[in-house]
């Protein structure tokens, strides 16, 4: 769209990072099946709803939590999902250390473009948290299948959390976070953005 709708002469990709300094695995022990951070969003909720609440609803011995603001006063929450009401950035890595699993949900319009990974993908798994993630174009250019658990009803969500196996579950996040440390730290975004820059065509055009 920037070269066809906007006439730019280069376009190129430069997605978000995460410094590994402040998301890694914490010394915090596990207390959740699944949990979710983000803000309330409309189009986000009905994803939300189910591949966590739904499947909250039906395994009651199971812990859930759900971190974000701006819910609405109506919503129902199984009393086995936790509700965090504000999570600082610097209780990320707390939070991601203390799920089995944690739940991505991507908002519409990222779906429609394809190829938008939110930051919270790469913070999750840079924490070493196993992901279950709803099903967009382009994520496995970002997380391969052998990294990441993807979902588009309850019955998926259920049958990872209660048949998927410790060691897969532990090896698949240990893969993507490998995958994040090599290509999307925010040193590695800086690199990628200085050699972009250094490209044929990158000069900025001589004043008149």
């Amino acid at each position: 769209r920037l070269a066809a709708d906007f006439g730019a002469r280069r376009a190129e990709p430069l997605y978000c990072s995460v410094d590994p300094e402040r998301h890694r695995r914490t010394a915090d022990p596990i207390c959740w099946d699944l949990g979710y951070l983000g803000t309330y969003s409309s189009d986000r909720q009905a994803t939300l709803d189910a591949l966590l609440l739904e499947p909250a609803r039906r395994m009651p011995d199971r812990r859930f939590v759900v971190a974000g603001s701006q819910f609405p006063s109506e919503t129902v929450w199984p009393s086995n999902v936790d509700r965090i009401e504000h999570l600082p950035p610097a209780d990320h890595a707390s939070f991601y250390s203390r799920q089995r699993y944690t739940l991505n949900v991507t908002r519409s319009s990222m779906i429609a473009a394809g190829w938008s990974p939110s930051v919270r993908l790469f913070e999750a798994a840079a924490c070493g948290t196993a992901i279950i993630s709803d099903r967009w174009t382009g994520l496995d250019s970002f997380f391969p299948t052998a990294t990441i658990n993807t979902a588009g009803q309850a019955e998926e969500v259920i049958d990872i959390l209660s048949s998927q196996p410790d060691r897969v579950r532990l090896a698949m996040a240990k893969r993507a976070r490998a995958t994040i440390l090599a290509a999307h730290t925010s040193a590695e975004r800086a690199r990628e953005f200085v050699s972009l820059l250094a490209r044929p065509g990158s000069a900025r055009p001589a004043l008149d």
